[in-house]
């Protein structure tokens, strides 16, 4: 009898959460994608508040100029075919 509750509890438990899951989801999705689309609209602003001239080259970061070649690889090895 205690095999039988627990399957009715947990199927129960499933349908229950099926139904919800159905009647919230889209009022969920809705208020994601417009917070979505808030974020972009915000970041959408603050890059053309920067009055970048147009053509204008921008470099953020100059790259690190400091890297030494590794001899100690090995020898390169030419390779032929051989028919």
């Amino acid at each position: 009898m205690g095999l039988i509750k627990t399957l009715l509890i947990i199927g129960i438990i499933y349908y229950s959460f099926k139904f919800l899951a159905k009647l919230f989801a889209p009022y969920l999705m809705k208020k994601a994608m417009s917070k979505m689309e808030e974020k972009m609209r915000n970041q959408n602003r603050q890059s053309t508040a920067n009055d970048i001239k147009v053509g204008e080259t921008i470099i953020d970061k100059k790259p690190n100029s400091n890297k030494q070649s590794d001899k100690s690889v090995g020898e390169y090895i030419d390779f032929e075919e051989i028919d």
